[in-house]
């Protein structure tokens, strides 16, 4: 069964986002910050991550780049409310390895494309 973190400092977000996802048989687990998404992806290797960008204490970003260091093959989807063209966000996040970037508020038929297309595609373990 595929498995799927889901990092948001809301707590609304990550509980409709992984009700959402656990009503369609996904293994599903949720981290409130950066340094617990860390934590859970050393332990459990999540298939995906999707993971907020601007959180309390460390960023999204951040967290971007240590998941990656644990295992690259892991795919990310980063979160924002922010649309790509004002920030460099985007760019950074590309250049870390971040397999998608979606948009608050999320829409639940987007959403539910991307993440299962994510994860019925095999990891790229050249990433």
């Amino acid at each position: 069964m595929a498995k799927l973190l889901i990092v948001d400092d809301e707590q609304d977000v990550r509980d409709f986002a992984a009700n959402f996802f656990r009503k369609r048989n996904i293994d599903t687990d949720t981290a409130s910050s950066g340094e617990e998404a860390i934590e859970k992806v050393k332990i459990s290797l999540p298939d995906l991550v999707l993971l907020d960008i601007r959180m309390q204490g460390m960023t999204g970003i951040q967290a971007l780049e240590a998941i990656k260091k644990i295992h690259s093959a892991i795919k990310v989807i980063m979160v924002t409310g922010t649309r790509p063209d004002e920030n460099e966000a985007y760019k950074k996040c590309l250049e870390l390895g971040a397999s998608g970037y979606l948009h608050k508020p999320l829409q639940l038929d987007e959403l539910e494309k991307v993440v299962l297309s994510m994860l019925k595609a095999p990891a790229n373990s050249s990433t």
